[in-house]
């Protein structure tokens, strides 16, 4: 595709050698389109793709194409969130699929830092504004029903994300804490039925950062981890065959000031690992799983690119296509987004181009 080519140079990851991390002299420049969004989601329906960020209600861009140019069309909610916690008017990193001729807009509210959080979804027969129903939580953690199950009481139930295998829905989410989970969704793909004893899996941890945190000492349990600060988040789970691939957004995330930026590498980066099976265990490269702190670097920082991530995976004509949100080095508080395409072969090397 000769407009995605545009965007980046022939850039080569292999989960099957070693690869260099990348960095600003060796990858390749990317040009923003015209899209500002953080955490952005984007679907292909009615002739027209659909991208839904965070913002007032969440947010509704519309285009003729991936490129652009893109218009801001309207919100999903009418008004704030029915869930009593968290930002409520303006619910980050959803998540849009369609199953069935409906549309699903999975949805967290929480607070910074804290896990005090939960996952919503609102459901529409169309993917544009209007006409969303808003039913409120599938799952909490931190306080609210369910929150003092496993797996829910050990971690930040944010950033969904929803994998469709034939006519099942699994619910993929988490922030820092223990890390990525999984939970199956009901068939109405809008609840999970009882916690108690709910079938979890766990998909991917950070290891653990050693840079102290303002927050480490936040005497509220539910904004703390006494574990350690474990930035990974932002997980999707995309599929090509044989393979399941999770990627993730993987270091520090958002309010990044320009003259006091994290140290190199502690940013948000693009990270993957691959499966065979939906529930894991995922591997990078050197087999080593994602829940014991693996992942494959697959896009990070470089040239004016500052902290990359935000991501998912769209598949179109031409194959699957990778988006994501960056920010500028030169000015590091806007998010834009842009996308690449995924060429695999042989189940072994991914190109991004």
């Amino acid at each position: 595709m000769v407009l995605v080519a545009t965007l980046f140079s022939l850039f080569t990851v292999s989960l099957c050698r070693s690869i260099p991390r990348s960095s600003p002299s060796s990858s390749p420049y990317t040009q923003a389109t015209d899209l500002k969004i953080h955490d952005p989601t984007v679907i292909n329906a009615n002739g027209a793709y659909y991208a839904y960020g965070v913002g007032e209600h969440i947010v509704i861009h519309q285009a003729p194409g991936l490129a652009g140019p893109w218009k801001q069309i309207g919100s999903v909610l009418d008004k704030d969130s029915i869930i009593p916690k968290g930002d409520r008017a303006k619910p980050w990193a959803p998540t849009t699929i369609e199953v069935k001729g409906t549309f699903y807009c999975y949805y967290s509210v929480s607070n910074a830092g804290c896990r005090d959080s939960a996952i919503g979804v609102a459901t529409s027969q169309s993917p544009g504004p209007g006409g969303w129903t808003d039913h409120g939580a599938i799952v909490q953690s931190g306080t609210g029903q369910g929150s003092d199950e496993h797996p829910f009481n050990e971690v930040n139930a944010i950033d969904p994300a929803v994998l469709v295998t034939g006519d099942k829905g699994h619910l993929v989410f988490g922030s820092y804490w223990s890390g990525i989970w999984q939970v199956p969704l009901n068939e109405d793909f809008s609840s999970v039925g009882n916690t108690t004893g709910l079938n979890a899996h766990h998909l991917a941890k950070h290891p653990k950062t050693e840079r102290v945190n303002s927050q480490d000492q936040n005497p509220d349990p539910l904004c703390r981890d006494s574990s350690g600060r474990r930035p990974v988040e932002g997980a999707y789970i995309s599929y090509h065959a044989p393979y399941y691939y999770l990627w993730l957004s993987w270091g520090q995330c958002c309010d990044y000031d320009p003259n006091n930026l994290p140290p190199s590498g502690e940013e948000y980066s693009i990270r993957v690992g691959r499966s065979e099976s939906p529930h894991g265990p995922f591997v990078d490269k050197q087999g080593k799983e994602l829940t014991q702190g693996g992942g494959e670097l697959i896009y990070g920082s470089n040239n004016d690119v500052y902290a990359p991530g935000g991501q998912g995976v769209i598949t179109v004509e031409t194959g699957d296509i990778l988006y994501y949100h960056y920010s500028l080095y030169r000015y590091s508080t806007h998010s834009l987004y842009t996308f690449a395409n995924l060429d695999f072969n042989q189940g072994c090397t991914l190109f991004i181009q």
